[in-house]
Protein backbone atom coordinates (compact mmCIF):
# COMPACT_ATOMS: atom_id res chain seq x y z
CA UNK A 1 0.00 0.00 0.00
CA UNK A 2 1.13 3.54 -1.12
CA UNK A 3 -0.20 7.12 0.24
CA UNK A 4 0.06 9.54 1.74
CA UNK A 5 -1.56 10.51 5.25
CA UNK A 6 -5.41 10.44 5.08
CA UNK A 7 -5.72 8.65 2.00
CA UNK A 8 -7.66 5.64 2.86
CA UNK A 9 -4.51 3.50 2.65
CA UNK A 10 -4.75 1.90 5.96
CA UNK A 11 -8.48 1.59 5.83
CA UNK A 12 -8.27 -0.27 3.09
CA UNK A 13 -5.18 -2.50 3.87
CA UNK A 14 -7.53 -3.76 6.88
CA UNK A 15 -10.18 -5.00 4.51
CA UNK A 16 -7.54 -6.49 1.94
CA UNK A 17 -6.09 -8.49 4.51
CA UNK A 18 -9.13 -9.35 5.94
CA UNK A 19 -10.08 -10.55 2.90
CA UNK A 20 -7.24 -12.63 1.74
CA UNK A 21 -6.83 -13.13 5.40
CA UNK A 22 -3.08 -12.19 5.16
CA UNK A 23 -0.90 -10.95 7.80
CA UNK A 24 -1.21 -6.95 7.75
CA UNK A 25 1.75 -5.53 8.39
CA UNK A 26 1.44 -1.52 9.43
CA UNK A 27 4.60 0.91 9.87
CA UNK A 28 2.18 2.93 12.42
CA UNK A 29 1.66 -0.40 14.36
CA UNK A 30 5.85 -0.43 14.93
CA UNK A 31 6.13 3.49 15.05
CA UNK A 32 3.45 4.51 17.32
CA UNK A 33 4.81 2.83 20.32
CA UNK A 34 8.31 5.00 19.86
CA UNK A 35 6.51 8.53 21.53
CA UNK A 36 8.32 7.50 25.27
CA UNK A 37 11.44 6.86 22.99
CA UNK A 38 11.59 10.17 20.83
CA UNK A 39 10.17 11.58 24.36
CA UNK A 40 13.41 10.91 25.80
CA UNK A 41 15.23 11.50 22.72
CA UNK A 42 16.51 14.92 22.81
CA UNK A 43 13.69 16.38 23.75
CA UNK A 44 11.81 15.63 21.09
CA UNK A 45 14.14 16.75 18.19
CA UNK A 46 13.50 16.21 14.99
CA UNK A 47 16.72 14.15 14.09
CA UNK A 48 15.30 11.75 16.69
CA UNK A 49 12.10 11.70 14.85
CA UNK A 50 14.04 10.98 11.46
CA UNK A 51 15.79 8.10 13.30
CA UNK A 52 12.92 6.56 15.03
CA UNK A 53 10.96 6.38 11.62
CA UNK A 54 14.03 4.70 9.96
CA UNK A 55 13.98 2.42 13.00
CA UNK A 56 10.09 1.54 12.19
CA UNK A 57 11.27 0.64 8.21
CA UNK A 58 13.75 -1.51 9.19
CA UNK A 59 11.80 -3.57 11.54
CA UNK A 60 9.13 -3.14 9.02
CA UNK A 61 11.31 -4.71 6.29
CA UNK A 62 12.62 -7.15 8.80
CA UNK A 63 9.01 -8.92 10.12
CA UNK A 64 7.97 -8.80 6.27
CA UNK A 65 11.26 -10.49 5.29
CA UNK A 66 10.68 -13.07 8.00
CA UNK A 67 7.20 -13.89 6.54
CA UNK A 68 8.22 -13.92 2.84
CA UNK A 69 10.68 -16.27 3.83
CA UNK A 70 8.22 -18.35 5.68
CA UNK A 71 5.82 -18.63 2.15
CA UNK A 72 3.54 -16.28 3.37
CA UNK A 73 2.31 -13.05 1.14
CA UNK A 74 1.23 -10.17 3.20
CA UNK A 75 0.11 -6.43 3.02
CA UNK A 76 2.33 -3.83 3.81
CA UNK A 77 0.88 -0.41 4.66
CA UNK A 78 2.93 2.50 4.49
CA UNK A 79 3.24 5.46 3.07
CA UNK A 80 6.22 4.64 0.90
CA UNK A 81 7.20 8.01 0.38
CA UNK A 82 10.32 7.44 -0.77
CA UNK A 83 12.08 5.51 -3.72
CA UNK A 84 14.26 3.64 -1.61
CA UNK A 85 11.28 1.83 0.17
CA UNK A 86 10.35 0.41 -2.92
CA UNK A 87 13.89 -0.34 -3.70
CA UNK A 88 13.65 -2.31 -0.38
CA UNK A 89 10.96 -4.17 -1.28
CA UNK A 90 11.70 -5.00 -4.62
CA UNK A 91 14.89 -6.63 -2.88
CA UNK A 92 12.94 -8.41 -0.37
CA UNK A 93 10.87 -9.75 -3.36
CA UNK A 94 13.55 -11.04 -5.51
CA UNK A 95 15.06 -12.87 -2.09
CA UNK A 96 11.83 -14.77 -1.05
CA UNK A 97 10.61 -15.45 -4.80
CA UNK A 98 7.56 -13.02 -3.90
CA UNK A 99 5.84 -10.59 -6.42
CA UNK A 100 5.82 -7.60 -5.73
CA UNK A 101 2.39 -5.20 -6.23
CA UNK A 102 1.75 -1.66 -5.75
CA UNK A 103 -1.90 -0.34 -4.64
CA UNK A 104 -1.36 3.48 -4.38
CA UNK A 105 -4.51 5.65 -2.74
CA UNK A 106 -4.29 8.70 -3.80
CA UNK A 107 -7.47 11.06 -3.27
CA UNK A 108 -9.12 13.02 -6.76
CA UNK A 109 -10.87 15.54 -4.10
CA UNK A 110 -8.71 17.06 -2.36
CA UNK A 111 -11.45 18.81 -0.04
CA UNK A 112 -12.78 15.05 0.94
CA UNK A 113 -9.37 13.95 1.94
CA UNK A 114 -8.72 17.74 4.34
CA UNK A 115 -12.14 16.85 5.76
CA UNK A 116 -11.02 12.74 6.31
CA UNK A 117 -7.82 13.94 7.35
CA UNK A 118 -9.02 16.80 9.97
CA UNK A 119 -11.59 14.41 11.26
CA UNK A 120 -9.30 11.53 12.11
CA UNK A 121 -7.39 14.06 14.11
CA UNK A 122 -10.19 15.26 16.06
CA UNK A 123 -11.63 12.05 17.08
CA UNK A 124 -8.10 12.00 19.46
CA UNK A 125 -8.11 8.07 20.91
CA UNK A 126 -5.63 6.88 22.74
CA UNK A 127 -2.80 9.96 22.41
CA UNK A 128 0.26 7.13 22.04
CA UNK A 129 -1.76 5.68 18.85
CA UNK A 130 -0.94 8.10 15.86
CA UNK A 131 0.91 10.73 17.43
CA UNK A 132 3.50 10.84 14.88
CA UNK A 133 1.18 11.78 11.71
CA UNK A 134 -0.38 15.27 10.71
CA UNK A 135 -3.49 16.15 12.41
CA UNK A 136 -4.17 19.39 9.85
CA UNK A 137 -4.03 19.94 6.64
CA UNK A 138 -1.40 22.54 7.39
CA UNK A 139 0.72 19.68 8.51
CA UNK A 140 0.10 17.29 5.50
CA UNK A 141 0.88 20.01 2.76
CA UNK A 142 4.45 20.68 4.63
CA UNK A 143 4.97 16.76 4.85
CA UNK A 144 4.08 16.53 1.01
CA UNK A 145 6.04 19.56 0.76
CA UNK A 146 9.13 18.40 2.45
CA UNK A 147 9.54 14.99 -0.24
CA UNK A 148 10.07 17.54 -2.56
CA UNK A 149 8.49 15.59 -5.16
CA UNK A 150 10.26 12.82 -4.00
CA UNK A 151 7.16 11.27 -3.29
CA UNK A 152 6.37 10.66 -6.81
CA UNK A 153 8.71 8.11 -8.49
CA UNK A 154 9.07 5.94 -11.18
CA UNK A 155 8.02 2.26 -10.38
CA UNK A 156 9.08 0.41 -13.61
CA UNK A 157 8.33 -2.74 -14.06
CA UNK A 158 6.03 -3.00 -10.94
CA UNK A 159 2.50 -3.42 -10.99
CA UNK A 160 0.71 -0.44 -9.66
CA UNK A 161 -3.05 -0.03 -9.53
CA UNK A 162 -3.69 3.91 -8.39
CA UNK A 163 -7.51 3.85 -6.30
CA UNK A 164 -9.21 6.88 -5.94
CA UNK A 165 -10.61 6.60 -2.54
CA UNK A 166 -12.86 9.92 -2.33
CA UNK A 167 -14.64 8.44 -5.72
CA UNK A 168 -17.73 7.82 -3.55
CA UNK A 169 -16.52 4.11 -3.64
CA UNK A 170 -17.54 1.65 -1.33
CA UNK A 171 -14.72 0.06 0.50
CA UNK A 172 -15.83 -3.58 -0.40
CA UNK A 173 -15.72 -2.00 -3.86
CA UNK A 174 -12.17 -0.95 -3.84
CA UNK A 175 -11.24 -4.03 -2.47
CA UNK A 176 -12.87 -6.07 -5.24
CA UNK A 177 -10.65 -3.99 -7.50
CA UNK A 178 -7.58 -4.59 -5.82
CA UNK A 179 -8.22 -8.06 -5.17
CA UNK A 180 -8.83 -8.53 -9.11
CA UNK A 181 -5.73 -6.59 -9.35
CA UNK A 182 -3.56 -8.77 -7.25
CA UNK A 183 -5.19 -12.20 -9.20
CA UNK A 184 -4.07 -10.55 -12.47
CA UNK A 185 -0.58 -12.16 -13.42
CA UNK A 186 -0.70 -9.46 -16.81
CA UNK A 187 -0.87 -6.78 -15.06
CA UNK A 188 1.44 -3.67 -15.61
CA UNK A 189 0.48 0.08 -13.72
CA UNK A 190 -3.43 0.69 -13.76
CA UNK A 191 -5.14 4.10 -13.33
Amino acid sequence: MKGHPGTGKSTLARAIAAALRFPLLDKDDIRDPTLPIQTLLINNSPSASTLLNDLSYAVLWRIAETQLRLGLSVIIDSPLSRRAHLDRLLSLAAGSGARLKVVECRPGDENEWQRRLEARAATGGDCAEGWHKPASWGQLRRLVEGYEGRSDYEFGGVAKLLVDTTAGETVENMVGKVLEFLVDDNCGSVD
